[in-house]
């Protein structure tokens, strides 16, 4: 064999086992990326089963201090309205709401910790009679103590702007 083919057959024969060192490094490194600790502080995270998963549900009911009055289909249905609670209210302002509106002080909304977006309120001051009926499309008040936040406006028809609470009684209408 010459000179010539022999350099030709050992350039091929390093170049080869180049290539395969390469490959057994990049498939070393991949594996010790898959064991690292992010990796497993993802699954530390995570539940262990779905069933503790379901045991503790998110209770948003824990911050109303009186529970809602559902009527059940029993009752006579005649009557739309049905008291929701009775508590303190206070106004708010904010720049979104948690239905995903963009927040409008104009508009006669309100904040529920629990009652489904769209819910009609009709939010009653109890020491002066005057009402105001609002929609539901936030979430909160998140104070201990208040059943519900109004927008400025529906603050401002209740008539308590200056004092900032009031305590209220809030009947559902729709």
């Amino acid at each position: 064999m010459s000179r010539i083919a022999r350099a030709e057959t050992t350039l091929t024969t390093l170049t080869t086992s180049s290539r395969l060192l390469l490959a057994i490094v990049g498939a070393a490194s991949l594996a010790a990326c898959a064991q690292s600790p992010v990796g497993r502080q993802r699954a530390d995270l995570a539940p262990a089963t779905r069933q503790a998963a379901t045991e503790r549900p998110h209770r948003v009911a824990a911050l109303h201090p009186r529970p809602i009055y559902r009527p059940s289909p029993s009752h006579d249905t005649a009557s739309a309205k049905s008291t929701a609670s009775q508590g303190v209210a206070s106004f708010y302002s904010d720049t979104e709401t948690a239905s995903g509106e963009r927040f409008d002080k104009n508009e006669l909304t309100a904040a529920h910790p629990t009652l489904p977006f769209g819910t009609k309120l009709r939010v009653t001051d109890v020491s002066s009679g005057r009402f105001v009926t609002v929609r539901v499309n936030d979430r909160g008040p998140f104070v201990h103590g208040r059943v519900v936040d109004i927008s400025p406006s529906a603050a401002e028809a209740l008539g308590m702007v200056d004092k900032g609470l009031a305590n209220v009684r809030l009947d559902v209408v729709q």
